[in-house]
């Protein structure tokens, strides 16, 4: 007779569950599935202490992760999967968690998941590598303060250094403007190409952003994302040439916001360019 092996929640692993229901990664809905459930159990734990929280996840794929965060105690998992083969996967999740794990089958772009969760509510994920980027910066421009308690989020390396960059560094630009005005960021660790199915060909890293309780200095939303959009558009030029393309004069603009027109868009820091906003609003 044979037995079946199950892992420590009872469930299959994951490539098991992978070969039952056909689910072989698809590139072009930037599929890796994180198959080693040590290191999804520790992204969990990455997420704090989420008993008593709802957690969003996005792209939830076979259920690794959604198994390590029903574990880790959620309250309940609201997972967004666009996938339809991996329906009967997370069904399987769900039927060993009566209750707790909620599936949206659409795409992560057009879904209201805010609407769906209680509060406190995480966001918890290790992100398609085609939407990770746009999926954040969406989260970072909601109301003040946001619906999530904090992010808890798997991108490439490169994406994770652009989320966390200081000014002066090469990945410094306006997604590390945008997180740092709103939240504090940083990197917990990086995951090797080997944990996934199949391998990227890059690292990945876990990355932890935690909301402030207000943003880190005044500024309207929409002229912050102008000014860093023309500053870093050219960003080897002096701002005194980058910020033409506001249509205001750059040279009042900058001498309002007390900055030195012949300085770059890498050398100013996020209270810098909330200034520039600022002053942008002011005469747009």
């Amino acid at each position: 007779m044979t037995v079946a092996m199950t892992g420590p929640d009872g469930l299959p692993p994951l490539r098991d569950v992978i070969a039952r229901h056909g689910i072989a990664a698809r590139k072009a809905l930037g599929q890796n599935f994180l198959l080693d459930l040590n290191l999804t159990a520790r992204i969990a734990r990455a997420a704090g202490d989420l008993s008593g929280t709802d957690v969003l996840e996005v792209g939830p794929g076979p259920g690794g992760l959604t198994r390590a965060l029903l574990a880790a105690g959620a309250r309940r998992v609201v997972a967004v999967e666009r996938d339809p083969r991996c329906l009967g996967a997370l069904a399987e999740v769900a039927a060993r968690w009566p209750g707790r794990l909620e599936v949206v089958e659409g795409d992560a772009l057009a879904v209201d998941a805010a609407a769906l969760l209680g509060r406190p509510a995480a966001v918890v994920a290790n992100l398609p590598y085609n939407v990770g980027t746009e999926l954040l910066v969406r989260w970072l421009r909601v109301d003040w303060p946001p619906w999530w308690s904090g992010l808890t989020l798997m991108f490439q390396r490169e994406v994770a250094e652009r989320v966390v960059a200081a000014p002066g560094s090469g990945a410094y630009g306006r997604l590390g403007v945008l997180a740092g005005w709103r939240t504090t960021a940083r990197i917990l660790f990086d995951v090797p190409p080997q944990a996934f199915a199949p391998p990227p060909k890059v690292t990945s890293s876990v990355v932890s952003l935690t909301p402030r309780p207000e943003p880190l200095a005044p500024a309207p939303l929409e002229a912050l994302e102008r000014v860093t959009a023309a500053a870093f558009g050219q960003r080897r030029k002096m701002l005194r040439q980058a910020l033409k393309p506001l249509g205001v004069d750059p040279l009042a603009l900058l001498e309002a916001a007390g900055i030195d027109p012949t300085r770059r868009a890498e050398t100013l820091d996020v209270a810098a360019f909330c200034a520039l906003a600022r002053a942008y609003a002011a005469r747009a």
